[in-house]
């Protein structure tokens, strides 16, 4: 339910009293105030201070050299906000911060100020405290040993309050999620190094008259029909006074009235119950199958004429049931229509930052992808996380985490702590205080109670009651693996892996993690960011470790020894696309690996929805995104950029779409819309890799409904086929073209041996021969661009051979005046494939400043184009090697070079590389020159252009080692035309060693 006021009204659960109690209410006209968050903490070290909670929490107290925290912030996020830290997404920062500045209590304090309203009792209401502590409030403790980052804690604070400046302090305890029912990171990146201490969620301040207004709630019950909803309004009226009194309840729930006065003794809570009936309810759907109304909820409290509390928030009108259907898979049903649940695994920030815009573009990708669900496995988000997922039609599969506290009883030592009697009513309580939280928004579809493993007995009873007494009505599961516990049965779901990679046909097979039944957590591990991103998270000899050292340990994959490298990633990409030359070559392969397989993987799921044996039911990519610079598990990176796996779902779930089966090779459309789709045409060629015609068909079809599919045709066996090939289908119906899907294929397939298969992955034998891609014809290409309005713009691409090779694997980006890639951005299509002729228009929607487009191909030249400009302006690649030289010479005795060789200067001065470069036209161009420098010093150079200095001594800094490869840019003036542009050193320690210049 969400909140149209500042803040929700929250569930009194888990209350913490440190022998105050209620003082009786004076009477007053004075109506409640609206509930106010803390604004923000100064926070410090108690190594540091040697002051008690009682001067800390006094009014006025100075907090010198105290840090700045926000509202809603862990220790080590406000220490890098605050500067203490640099980047730690860069490179190993975080590694080197000193975990041991963690181990003991630190430290929050804030200030609030009350008006001067009488008769009012005054509330502390929070949870989110990480892993748990104490709490003064003007000088008094008010609270001890709170524990548990999900338990609600409301305290009574009326007698310490005064109107004015009031101080509350918070000494927050370290955290280790292997001891507490809090929040741990387990493998999926790199532990914070204060392992998200802190206050991540708002502390709020409420006041009220004599009777508080909490947990107001509707039960909602729609027929299967869809023509009426029974609705129960719930809310629990509490007298806060010593005295009785008589209170009218009264509000709104849509456009309906409701009203009953109650009679509550002195400290009494009573829960007021409304029935109500709206027919021809306005339904709530997953985006896609209908719209997102929402309803609101209005509930006062008067007492004598005067409102003593209220509440406002929404709901939402839908139903979801769920069952194991004939093979044992957990199938859940929308509104009694059968969905197949097709999402990603959340991540939060990794240090619990929250940021209502980022959130939102996060959101926004999933609905452009063609996702509908999001999982979070803990890093239970914000409430405004489930509001956005109510207006956007986005599904939450919410449930506890794996592999900590968590589950320390039940997985057999794997990891967490064993429960002690002290924290079943954590668990409890942190249960019941999700559940009142999440059980009214029309998103939160279901709860799953554990994730690698079920609970026991006494947990799953535990988690039980609390979800019953909160009124929960949507379905709860014992587990995302393919366990059982005493009450709710088998889980109807696997978790079988893969984590790690895999090859395309795969998923094809039923066994394992391919496509039947509901797969809660799956993919292919690795995903390698676009080359923008890694330059922004490793260093340049990070990034040179990459494509160099295929075998290495990654900081930026996982801290689990099972992830920490790339070895099975680069095995494949080798075998399949071949060893790759530099970074920009292997990150271009590792998007066309990323695309393939992903792709695959949600066509295959979508493919067998709607099997008569054994069908897929769910699938839930490993991850959606990471909460880190990460090197794996993500659809898309941090910092939002989207490369091959981003296009690969959001291909593989176009709602009429064309696909391609691994498998048996046949040629099916999918219809995942709720109208039959007749009179389609699906054309089927098979292409050599320059473009000659190796096989076609044509076929009119009819796909039904709701998933269903259909067969257009078998893909023959093909006599002196290539053994790398593509393959291109189109779909179309009277209004032109519908779907295009184009595949890279082999004659030789991907070989798994799945008796040695792993619980991560199963091996491959034999890859597919993919390395005829490298030597693909070159197509040219030309590229328009316009800025339709601020923050759109169209684009359109043509290929303009007058051949038959194809221009393979278009991607686009739009770009600042640096050519740095402007994010979010959500195009209509990306990473295409255009023939002779064809052309196509993109539009992109972004945020932020633009001034162009860069279009790159995998066998065509990247090419920027300004706004309101025309291709092609491609950047031009000029290797020193091919320059005029002087006191240099041309060498190979280091790695990573992109040419033939690289150009060493000599230890003098004077010394140069003199390129020729031509320029479409005069202007201010960007040139970018790549260097290795393995000492320590700089090695300045001039830059001439046509016998001027334009820039002077410009810093050549080291980079780490002569094998690791970085580029320095500089702007200067060109003619149109042929230029000349001349690197020359200025010291007696000569040039760094130059690969190339690139002209922009």
């Amino acid at each position: 339910m969400r909140p149209r006021t500042l803040l929700r009204s929250l569930a009194a659960l888990a209350l913490t009293f440190a022998g105050l109690t209620a003082l009786p209410a004076a009477a007053s006209s004075q109506a409640a105030t609206q509930p106010i968050a803390l604004p923000g903490y100064k926070i410090q070290s108690s190594s540091v201070t040697p002051d008690s909670g009682a001067a800390i929490s006094s009014p006025g107290y100075a907090a010198p050299g105290w840090y700045a925290a926000g509202p809603r912030s862990t220790v080590f996020a406000a220490l890098v906000a605050d500067g203490v830290y640099p980047d730690p997404f860069y490179s190993t920062n975080m590694k080197n911060v000193p975990a041991s500045d963690f181990t003991v209590p630190w430290w929050y304090r804030s200030d609030f100020t009350l008006g001067p309203e009488t008769g009012l009792s005054t509330f502390l209401d929070f949870t989110g405290l990480i892993s748990g502590g104490d709490v003064w409030v003007n000088g008094t403790q008010v609270a001890a040993g709170l524990a548990g980052a999900y338990t609600r804690h409301e305290i009574d604070v009326t007698s310490l309050v005064h109107p004015g400046t009031n101080s509350v302090a918070f000494k927050v305890n370290p955290n280790d999620p292997n001891k507490q029912l809090t929040i741990g990171w387990i493998d999926w990146v790199q532990n914070p190094p204060d392992r998200n201490m802190g206050i991540f969620r708002d502390v709020l301040v409420r006041r009220s008259g004599s009777v508080a207004l909490r947990d107001a709630h509707v039960v909602t019950s729609l027929n299967s029909a869809l023509n009426r909803a029974d609705l129960t309004v719930k809310v629990d009226a509490r007298n806060d006074s010593a005295s009785p009194v008589t209170a009218k309840i009264a509000g709104t729930a849509g456009s309906q009235r409701f009203s009953q006065t109650v009679r509550l003794a002195a400290h009494e809570t009573k829960t007021v119950s409304f029935p109500l009936t709206v027919t021809h309810p306005r339904i709530w759907w997953p985006y896609g199958m209908g719209g997102q109304p929402l309803y609101d909820l209005d509930v006062t409290s008067t007492v004598k004429g005067a409102v003593t509390d209220s509440s406002s928030s929404t709901y939402g009108i839908r139903s979801v049931t769920s069952s194991l259907d004939a093979s044992g898979h957990r199938l859940y049903k929308i509104n009694g229509r059968p969905i197949l649940i097709r999402g990603g695994g959340w991540s939060s920030d990794i240090f619990l930052r929250w940021d209502t815009t980022y959130v939102q573009d996060k959101l926004k990708y999933v609905r452009d992808m063609g996702l509908n669900t999001i999982r979070l496995e803990g890093h239970l988000e914000s409430d405004e996380l489930f509001d956005m997922a109510d207006r956007m039609g986005i599904l939450v599969m919410a449930g506890w985490e794996c592999c900590d506290k968590w589950e320390g009883q039940t997985n057999g030592g794997e990891s967490g702590d064993p429960w002690t009697a002290a924290d079943y009513p954590v668990a409890k309580a942190s249960m019941a205080a999700e559940a009142a939280r999440l059980r009214d928004h029309p998103s939160v579809f279901t709860f799953l109670i554990g994730s690698d493993f079920a609970p026991n007995a006494t947990q799953e009873a535990d988690y039980l009651s609390a979800l019953n007494a909160a009124d929960w009505r949507t379905p709860v599961v014992a587990a995302a693996s393919d366990n059982s516990s005493p009450q709710l049965g088998d889980s109807g779901m696997k978790m079988e892996g893969p984590y790690d990679w895999i090859p395309p046909n795969y998923w094809y097979d039923k066994r394992l993690g391919g496509a039947s039944g509901f797969a809660s957590e799956v993919s292919a591990g690795p995903d390698i960011p676009t080359v923008d991103s890694l330059k922004r998270m490793l260093s340049p000899a990070e990034q040179n470790t990459l494509w160099q050292n295929l075998t290495a340990a990654q900081y930026h994959r996982s801290p689990s020894r099972t992830f920490d490298d790339l070895t099975l990633f680069n095995n494949a990409l080798v075998g399949r696309y071949g060893a790759p030359s530099s970074l920009d070559d292997y990150v271009r392969k590792a998007q066309l690996a990323q695309y393939e397989n992903v792709r695959a993987q949600f066509e295959a799921f979508g493919r067998n929805f709607t099997d008569a044996a054994d069908p897929s039911t769910g699938v839930i990519y490993w991850m959606l995104n990471s909460g880190w610079s990460s090197l794996h598990w993500q659809l898309f990176d941090t910092y939002l950029d989207q490369g091959g796996a981003y296009w690969g779902t959001k291909k593989a779930t176009a709602p009429l779409h064309v696909q391609y089966s691994y498998d048996d090779k046949s040629v099916v459309v999918v219809n995942s819309t709720h109208t039959p789709a007749a009179g389609l045409t699906v054309k089927t060629d098979v292409f050599a890799l320059d473009g000659t015609s190796e096989y076609s068909n044509t076929a009119t079809v009819t796909a039904p409904a709701d998933g269903g599919r259909v067969t257009a045709v078998t893909v023959p066996a093909i006599s002196g086929l290539p053994s790398t090939y593509l393959l291109r289908l189109t779909l179309s119906d009277g209004s032109g073209e519908i779907d295009r899907n184009v595949y890279w294929l082999s004659t030789a397939n991907d070989t798994l041996d799945y008796d040695d298969s792993d619980w991560y992955y199963t091996p491959t034998t034999s890859y597919a021969n993919l390395k005829g891609l490298t030597s693909m014809p070159q197509a040219p290409i030309s590229v328009t661009a316009a800025s339709a309005s601020a923050g759109t713009a169209t684009v359109t691409v043509k290929n303009t051979g007058t051949g038959k090779v194809p221009a393979f694997y278009l991607d686009a980006h739009v770009v600042d005046a640096s050519g740095t890639p402007v994010l979010p951005a959500q195009w209509s299509d990306n990473a295409i494939s255009l023939w002779p002729g064809e052309s196509k228009t993109l539009t992109v929607t972004y945020r932020g400043s633009a001034a162009g487009v860069r279009v790159s191909g995998w066998n065509t030249p990247t090419q920027t184009v300004t706004f309101g400009g025309t291709g092609p302006s491609p950047s031009k690649v000029y290797q020193a090697e091919d320059a005029r030289l002087s006191k240099a010479g041309v060498f190979t005795d280091h790695t990573g070079y992109t040419g033939s060789g690289f150009v060493d200067y000599d230890n003098r001065a004077k010394g140069y590389v003199e390129w020729t470069v031509d320029a479409a036209a005069a202007g201010s161009t960007p040139l970018t020159i790549r260097y290795a420098n393995g000492t320590t010093a700089n090695r300045p150079m001039d830059i001439s252009v046509n016998g001027e200095v334009v820039a002077s001594k410009v810093a050549f800094n080291g980079t780490g080692g002569w094998d690791t490869w970085a580029d320095r840019a500089v702007t200067a003036n060109l003619r149109a035309g042929t230029n000349t542009v001349r690197a020359t050193a200025t010291s007696g320690r000569g040039g760094p060693n130059v690969d190339k210049i690139t002209v922009n």
